[in-house]
């Protein structure tokens, strides 16, 4: 352990969720996603949802509604490559807030350049996609590595959970924002105020990096050498590979991973999937919609210092566990939902907010503990890559049984057995074995 304690160095830190966050819900969760769809659609000469001719992307077919969610799969796979190679040469850095920071300035520029994306050039939205959210994906690796150098142990339950909240503040109060100034706009100016609220992340995403970037104190040990970082230097797809044969040294680690692969999926699910669900099965209008995301940041920031809370008294992996219990409540309350009744999609957006922070935020804490010393940029990044390689199960799953069942909600139902199984797994992990093995000392509550 490097830090004990470094508060200063910990409210810097938390500045980075309040920076990147912006980007998630402003870019790739609202605005981005509908607005790129639209500008491939003038591409292909689409007139009311109907296109005379696909889009050719490097030789291939592509239809203009399906352009942004293959932009994201392709970015996806990049990743799983990328990160343990981003992670692996961090953890010969000590100076990993730097590093963090230029990946956050090259995504916070191509947010930023987004702006000009108009008219029928999908062509830039896409390359500024793909380099944003691969620069998003370096810097949090390093981000979550930072967090066992300023944190002690017992710190990082709080820690986390802090950052998840200053993460939802950030990003919820631009989105508020820009959701007002784009439904506010006349109808002429609508892709104008789109611009500009992408324009807003971007600008926002890169000057408070600042805050974290001369905050963050470098590491008491001197970097690593250009000679020993060279052996690293073998591919990617290389370092993901030796990691996980790694792992088999670290079985409560492994089985961490494992749960979390799946109830995380269920999680991105709930996420990617409950606009949808909300508009086509509860034929809920755009006000309904926009309330209901607002309702979710903002609650969200109560539930992650709340859970935070309650780890400190019960511990990270209990609360955890009992948090898949409540996702598994919350989704079949989600299928009771009447239709036409924005209340009680309110109340369920609402649960979701609340217990969405502390399960994100107590994984990322829980995990540092099970990794090992010295190596947790790289572990960290295995956790990012495998997150992304495996995120798509849970929307193939619930697009699959839409398509034989012709409703969302029996789609949703099957979203429990991502927690089912997450939870049955999570509970096999012996967390105090885990650290041991790790070589990190134990908290006092686990």
């Amino acid at each position: 352990m490097i830090f004990k304690t470094d508060s200063r160095s910990q409210r810097a830190w938390y500045f980075y969720d309040w920076a990147n966050s912006a980007y998630v819900t402003t870019v790739t969760t609202v605005l981005f996603g509908p607005y790129l769809t639209s500008v491939a659609q003038k591409s292909a000469g689409c007139v009311d949802d109907v296109c005379s001719t696909n889009l050719d992307v490097l030789g291939l077919s592509v239809a203009p509604g399906s352009l942004f969610f293959y932009l994201i799969t392709f970015t996806t796979l990049i990743s799983a490559f990328l990160l343990p190679l981003v992670g692996a040469y961090a953890d010969l850095r000590h100076d990993k807030q730097k590093l963090m920071a230029r990946f956050a300035w090259i995504g916070a520029l191509a947010a930023s350049l987004m702006f000009f994306v108009s008219g029928t050039n999908w062509q830039l939205g896409s390359v500024l996609l793909i380099v944003g959210n691969l620069a998003l994906g370096g810097s949090l690796v390093v981000y979550d590595a930072i967090l066992c150098d300023i944190a002690a142990p017992d710190e990082r339950d709080r820690v986390s959970s802090r950052g998840w909240a200053f993460g939802y503040v950030g990003g919820g109060l631009l989105l508020i924002v820009n959701l007002g100034m784009y439904l506010g706009a006349p109808a002429d100016f609508t892709e104008l105020a789109i611009r500009i609220s992408l324009l807003s992340a971007g600008l926002w995403w890169g000057l408070w990096t600042l805050i974290p970037y001369r905050g963050i104190a470098n590491t008491a040990e001197k970097p690593h050498s250009e000679i020993e970082f060279g052996k690293l230097v073998q591919g990617s797809f290389g370092q993901l590979a030796r990691t996980l044969r790694e792992l088999a040294q670290y079985p409560q680690t492994r089985m961490f991973l494992l749960a979390y692969l799946f109830f995380n999926d269920g999680v991105q699910t709930v996420i990617a999937s409950a606009s949808v669900y909300g508009s086509e099965e509860l034929k809920l209008g755009q006000t309904a919609m926009v309330g209901a995301i607002v309702i979710v940041q903002i609650v969200a920031i109560f539930g992650a210092l709340f859970t935070g809370r309650l780890a400190a008294k019960i511990g990270a992996y209990r609360t955890v566990l009992n948090s898949l219990i409540v996702w598994t409540v919350v989704i079949v309350a989600g299928y009771f939902v009447p239709s036409g009744k924005a209340t009680f999609f309110y109340l369920l957006a609402a649960a979701i907010g609340f217990i969405l922070g502390g399960t994100q935020a107590l994984s990322r804490s829980l995990f540092s503990q099970l990794v090992p010393r010295d190596r947790e940029a790289e572990y960290f990044a295995l956790y990012q890559a495998c997150e992304r390689g495996t995120s798509w199960l849970g929307t193939l799953a619930f697009g699959l049984v839409y398509q034989l069942s012709g409703s969302y909600r029996p789609a949703i139902l099957v979203l429990i057995v991502f927690f089912l199984v997450g939870g049955l797994l999570l509970r096999k992990v012996d967390v105090r074995t885990g650290i041991a093995d790790a070589g990190n000392a134990q908290p006092a509550v686990a």
